[in-house]
């Protein structure tokens, strides 16, 4: 190995301000002079002064304010309940092991089993259900427990 036959490195150091006069910046430390930036932190939403943007928002008032926190339940439909074996019970954990759901997004907001698709296969149902869903499932020979 020699000289010539190194890597180039050009990834620069970080800037270390206020270090003395070894540094190469002495006095203001590449600050410049004066003012507020010199002299100590500043939060990101400080805007000179001027009303901040999250106070100049509207409140949010009213029926649905708190809709986007609301947890809905993981939709299966009827269809994919195809993938598991006849005359099954159908559970949380039973949709886990067929990997049809996340377990942990399951445990978090609930499952609950809709009616597009068709169904050939009879199944026992521990899960919340829709109306539609459940009139299929016991036409194709199913139970629903709840």
């Amino acid at each position: 190995m020699s000289l010539n036959n190194l890597s180039k490195i050009k990834k620069r150091g970080k800037k270390r301000l206020g270090q003395g006069h070894g540094s190469g910046r002495v006095k203001t430390a590449g600050r410049g002079t004066k003012g507020q930036n010199s002299r100590g932190k500043i939060s990101l939403s400080f805007e000179g002064g001027a009303l901040p943007l999250i106070k100049r928002l509207p409140f949010r008032r009213g029926k649905g304010r708190n809709r986007s926190f609301k947890k809905t339940p993981i939709i299966v439909n009827i269809k994919v309940l195809e993938l598991l074996k006849d005359k099954s019970i159908i559970d949380l954990s039973a949709l886990i092991k067929g990997r049809i759901v996340n377990e942990k997004d399951a445990k978090e907001y609930g499952v609950k089993i809709l009616g597009d698709g068709k169904i050939t296969k009879s199944f026992v149902i521990k899960l919340p259900i829709s109306k539609q869903a459940a009139k299929k499932i016991e036409k194709a020979g199913g139970k629903i427990e709840l």
